[in-house]
């Protein structure tokens, strides 16, 4: 079993809040999301489910065409993607955000690794399998739901709870009825749709301008 799944770790980017004070809500509401997570399948294991989810597991980055991401969330990545990305791989995800194709595999999955892993969506975090490996092409969400974890709603509206002030959501009983009403997902997005070039290019803009940076770990 993959012992990062029970025991996640909040991430860490010490003196990047001070810059971007949307960074610490965003890492807050993953290890909100994670936690939950862990708490579900430690009990879906205590039943004698076996995880299937697992390091150079990509099945669900290729099958998946409607990935759900927020505002927040993409501001996130293009932040993660553009200045703390580097090395081999960072040429080739610059390459493939720029020639994404909508009915493509996720473009930041390189050599079946996410590259994007530690800020990744909620929607990727939460989709957990048991059981058997995903087949070549299987979603389990419609060929065996069973297998599939289910939502960790409490944690999953706390997370959006955090997350509203960026949205100027401010006020708690506003934030309680946005996502009481589901108006919280009407902002949602689907990750494939995005134009990913965009993000290319200001990967190149900001290698230009630090040239020491680029393709360097």
């Amino acid at each position: 079993m993959d012992a990062g799944y029970l025991k996640p770790k909040k991430l860490s980017f010490p003196g990047e809040d001070s810059g971007h004070s949307w960074l610490s809500m965003l890492i807050d509401a993953y290890y909100i999301v994670d936690k939950g997570i862990a708490g579900a399948i430690e009990t879906e294991v205590k039943k004698g489910k076996k995880l299937a989810c697992g390091k150079g597991c990509s099945s669900c980055c290729v099958t998946h065409k409607t990935i759900p991401v927020y505002p927040l969330e993409l501001v996130g990545i293009s932040w993660y993607v553009t200045e703390k990305i580097f090395g081999p791989g960072r040429e080739v995800l610059n390459k493939q955000l720029k020639y994404h194709k909508e009915d493509g595999p996720c473009p930041f999955l390189v050599e079946g690794s996410c590259l994007l892993h530690p800020m990744r969506p909620i929607s990727c975090r939460q989709f957990i399998v048991f059981g058997k490996s995903c087949a070549e092409g299987e979603d389990p969400y419609y060929t065996r739901r069973e297998d599939v974890l289910s939502l960790v709603k409490k944690h999953v509206d706390r997370a959006f709870f955090i997350m509203l002030p960026f949205y100027r959501v401010e006020k708690k009983s506003e934030r309680l009825e946005a996502i009481k009403s589901g108006a919280v997902h009407k902002m949602v997005r689907l990750l494939h749709a995005c134009n990913w070039k965009s993000l290319s290019d200001k990967m190149d803009g900001f290698d230009r301008q630090n040239p020491d940076r680029a393709g360097h770990d």
